[in-house]
């Protein structure tokens, strides 16, 4: 009796306890994200120079430009999304008002009505950009309205990154198969006909809508600011919430280490096993679906992984181990021999895999932290513009891993005519899969370094901002 009291006055204060069907709830809306953003992240580049038919040096002029204008739009959207309270809820409403458009852009996107058109490709693509950003940027701030409770945001991020590296996994191996079902030509390479590219992704992008809506139907918002304590939130609070709030600005540059090196690595994938390995669809499929198959190994583990080494503790060790997969990776790579066997390639790619789902899926359980933080300094839970603030940095990496790639294919003369390419875009290529990957994780390594806010900071953190809350009720 006591103990349920007890939970009773915690969650009055803000530390709700979460059931599983809330957490996979909103974890389904990452789900969904991921059967979107791991496409276009993964397949988009290839797409638009094997099929739609640009150079890789104009598709990385695009990619740059989408995210100058995401850098415009993302603190419009996080101080829209402040400032309102739209009927549905404050931030999931969004899952619905931006998901529908969203998944028309990702359809047009793979479309080749007008193909080589670059006119076409721009509006489509900064238009799948920027609902992206509606979607996204309110359904990050979601995660700190459902609870307070340190725990609870563990158990959730961990269930939010297993069911985003299931889209992954959908979207890595699932990719390569639906294509070669459409299009059952027996091409060993991925340039399949553009007719088979918009079915695949008509069917990823209305399962993505449809849990959308279910993540909208689960979730809860019990954390959030008054609305009169936001009505003047404005697009400068970005700014000052940037030089005031240190953990954020260490997290944000975490984040664009992060993204990038996953980003440069995952456009790289489709590229190096059709070049460097000269595989088939299904070798592809397999490659790309070890980057998410160790999330069902390693992510439910996080809670009791964190307790015993610790938050920065559990980083380093899954750095490090995503740098040893992107070494052995290169390694086999340089010696012909040791690259005639796949599956030594496949235990490359699952070590290095490990170690990235690991260490960038938690980082997302940091956010919900530097949004307490901030409110705990100036009394002010901004979490749209919190969230915005991340969003810039992360499509910061994401730009990198659109401009870098297409930048060094033209540099080393990739032909995407060519049944073969030359040495040196072989080198090209895996400079993108192994090298450039692990300079950037070594970079993180020391970023997160700095990071301050362990648990039992966040917990003090959090128990004072409700005890001034409890204070001037």
């Amino acid at each position: 009796m006591e103990a349920t009291l007890n939970i009773k006055a915690r969650e009055s204060r803000g530390f709700y306890k979460l059931s599983m069907l809330q957490c996979i709830g909103f974890g389904s809306g990452d789900l969904a994200q991921n059967l979107i953003y791991q496409t276009i992240s993964m397949y988009l580049l290839f797409f638009y120079t094997n099929v739609y038919g640009l150079d890789p040096a104009v598709a990385a002029v695009m990619f740059l430009i989408v995210r100058i204008v995401d850098v415009i739009w993302d603190p419009l959207v996080g101080t829209f999304v402040d400032k309102h309270d739209p009927k549905w809820g404050k931030y999931r409403s969004y899952l619905l008002l931006g998901g529908i458009p969203l998944t028309g852009f990702a359809l047009l996107c793979f479309w080749n009505g007008f193909s080589g058109s670059l006119l076409y490709a721009y509006v489509t693509y900064v238009g799948l950009s920027m609902c992206y950003t509606l979607v996204n940027v309110p359904y990050g701030a979601l995660n700190a309205s459902l609870t307070r409770d340190t725990a609870e945001i563990t158990k959730l991020t961990s269930v939010r990154m297993f069911m985003a590296n299931l889209g992954g996994l959908a979207v890595g191996m699932g990719i390569p198969m639906i294509l070669k079902f459409f299009d059952p030509s027996e091409t060993t390479d991925m340039s399949m006909s553009d007719s088979a590219w918009f079915s695949t992704m008509a069917i990823y992008g209305l399962a993505g809508l449809g849990l959308l809506f279910f993540c909208f139907s689960q979730c809860r918002e019990r954390v959030v600011m008054d609305k009169k304590e936001t009505e003047n939130v404005k697009v400068s609070d970005l700014w000052m919430e940037f030089v005031h709030n240190r953990p954020l600005r260490i997290l944000a540059f975490f984040f664009i280490t992060a993204f990038a090196m996953c980003s440069v690595g995952n456009a790289a994938g489709a590229y190096y096993i059709n070049y460097n390995l000269h595989g088939t669809a299904g070798e592809l499929s397999i490659f790309m679906g070890l980057g998410s198959i160790p999330a069902f190994i390693f992510m439910p583990l996080i809670p009791a992984i964190k307790k015993m080494v610790g938050k920065k503790g559990m980083f380093y060790i899954f750095l490090l181990t995503a740098i040893v997969g992107m070494a052995m990776l290169y390694a086999i790579s340089m010696i012909p021999a040791l690259k005639e066997h796949m599956i030594l390639v496949y235990i490359a790619q699952f070590v290095k895999s490990t170690g990235v789902i690991v260490a960038t899926g938690y980082m997302w359980a940091l956010v919900p932290e530097v949004i307490s933080y901030g409110e705990y300094a100036h009394g002010r839970r901004i979490s749209g513009i919190v969230n915005a603030l991340t969003g810039i940095f992360y499509k910061a990496g994401m730009a990198l891993g659109g401009v870098v790639p297409g930048l060094i294919l033209a540099f080393v003369g990739f032909d995407s005519n060519a049944a073969s390419q030359t040495p040196f875009a072989q080198q090209g290529i895996l400079w993108l899969v192994a090298v450039i990957p692990a300079v950037l994780l070594i970079l993180a390594m020391f970023i997160i370094s700095r990071y301050e806010l362990d648990d039992d900071v966040i917990d003090r953190i959090n128990e004072e901002i409700e005890n001034r809350q409890h204070k001037n009720a």
